[in-house]
This record gives structure tokens, sequence and C-alpha cells, in this order.
């Protein structure tokens, strides 16, 4: 018994010290990463990177705002498209059709994409909003990022939805509350936290793809306001700048990498306060 004992401990020390090394190998390489990020961002961090424009090729000087302006709107265009769909989703998946056909067809499809490579999606917008209107846009690049978010939102509300004790559902239900009512506002009440945390990896997975949109929203040097128009975006920005011959691209391609990494951190933070604070 106690050499059995002492097998057991000695395998849960060596699965804990595997664990611990593991978390501290990659932090120790996310931080590098951070660091790297940090220290060659800040140099290209002036007002003129959130107020004017790329200069032209050779030239000194000019920002990116116009690719700012870009990301953002079509990041917002792309939750806007991507979660509401992903809960309702979610949500008949958890509350309306568990062990139903469909059910079992949506979770295919949304383990499916999961997995897709993001320039598979961007071909596929490609080829069923650009080449039939004729041209790229913001409106097909927030297309392209609302397919990726689709399934990791989809999947998260499930899961979180499932999470609920169904002894809450019924007794909501006994108070004599209809099944739509017990599950707005006592079933997303519970599962509030876990639903915002899986938005926000979809947001903060989709804030760095570049291939979708290269095949989608392609480019912009200058200002844009017009949806159904090329689109300036920091990712394809940093892509095109880190492939320059210029080192002030380079120097601007760091200092997109640093505010996109700033931008999802602050996202992040927000939405914790907002849950925490709905909660309390």
């Amino acid at each position: 018994m106690g050499l059995h004992y002492q097998r057991r401990k000695l395998a849960n020390y060596i699965a804990l010290g595997v664990s611990v090394g593991s978390a501290v190998f990659g932090i120790v390489f996310l931080f590098w990463i951070l660091k790297d990020v940090f220290t060659f961002g800040f140099a290209a961090i002036n007002l003129d990177f959130f107020t004017q424009v790329p200069a032209p090729p050779g030239e000194a000087g000019g920002g990116m705002a116009n690719a700012i302006l870009g990301t953002l709107t079509i990041t917002v265009l792309a939750t806007a498209f991507g979660v509401p769909a992903g809960i309702l989703a979610g949500t008949y998946l958890s509350e309306y059709g568990r062990k139903s056909k469909t059910a079992f067809v949506v979770r295919f499809v949304s383990d499916i994409l999961v997995s897709a490579p993001s320039i598979v999606i961007g071909v596929f917008v490609y080829a069923i909003m650009v080449k039939p209107f004729g041209g790229f846009s913001a409106l097909a690049g927030a297309v392209a990022l609302a397919i990726i978010m689709l399934p990791v939102v989809v999947r998260t509300a499930e899961e979180m939805l499932k999470l609920v004790p169904d002894a809450t559902r019924e007794a909501a239900l006994a108070l004599g509350a209809p099944h739509w009512k017990v599950t707005v506002s006592v079933v997303y009440r519970g599962a509030l936290r876990g639903i915002v945390t899986g938005i926000m990896l979809a947001v903060a997975r989709v804030s760095g793809e570049t291939a979708p949109l290269l095949f989608t929203s392609f480019n912009n040097s200058f200002w844009n306001f017009n949806l159904t128009e090329p689109t300036a975006t920091l990712t394809v920005t940093i892509f095109n700048y880190a492939m320059g011959p210029y080192e002030d691209w380079h120097q601007m391609a760091w200092g997109a990498a640093l505010l996109i990494t700033a931008m999802v951190l602050l996202v992040t933070i927000i939405s914790r306060i907002i849950v925490r604070g709905r909660a309390g």
C-alpha cells in the first residue's frame, strides 16, 4: 500500500512539474514577444501616427489613421454580424435542440469552421462577394471575419449555457415563466461571463487576421468611408510594410503591432469590468 502511494505521489509531482514547466515556457516566450513589440513599437507612436495617412513610398512621416479607422470599422461590423448569430445558434444547441439532427449538423459544421484556415475563408468570400460585385470592400472583409468568429462564439455560448444547472431552469419554469424568458433572464445571466469571454476570444482572433482581408478588403492608402470600396487595415498594412525596403515602414509596422496588442488588451479589460459590474 505504501509503495502504491509513493508511486502516485511521484506521478503527481511529475505531472505538476511538467505542467508548471510548460506554463513557464509559454509565459517566457509571451513576455519576450511583448517586450519586442513594446520596445520597437513605442518609437513609432506619435500624433501623426493617429492623424495622418501613409506618406508616399520613400518619404518620411505619415501615419496609419486610415488603417486604424478601417480596422475598427471592419471589426465592429464583423462583431455585429457574427456575435448575435453565434449566440442564437449556441442558444438553440443548448436550450432547444440538444440532441436533434439539426443540432448535430450545426455542431459538425462549427467544428469544421473552427479548424478551417482563414485564407480558405478569405477565398470563399472573394468568390461569393468580391468577384461577383467587381471589387474589394470593407463589407466583404467584415463578412470574412464574421465567418471566422461565428464557430468560436457558437461553441463557447453552447458550452457556457450548458454549465447553468438544469435545476435553475426547472425552478423558473415551475414559477410559470415561459421558456424564452427563462433563457433570457435566467440562463443568459448565469452564463454571461463565459459568453463574454468567448466573444473576446473571437474578437482577439480576428483582430490579427491578415490573409482573409487580402482577398476581401484589400488595402487603401487614403481615407475611405464607403463600405463598398477597398479599405486599409492595420494587419494588411503591417504585412505590406514589413516586406517593404524602407526602414520607416518597418518602424510603422512595429507601431501598428503595438496598437493592435493594446486594443485587444483594452477591449478585454473593459469587457471584464462590465461583466463584473453586472454580476455584482
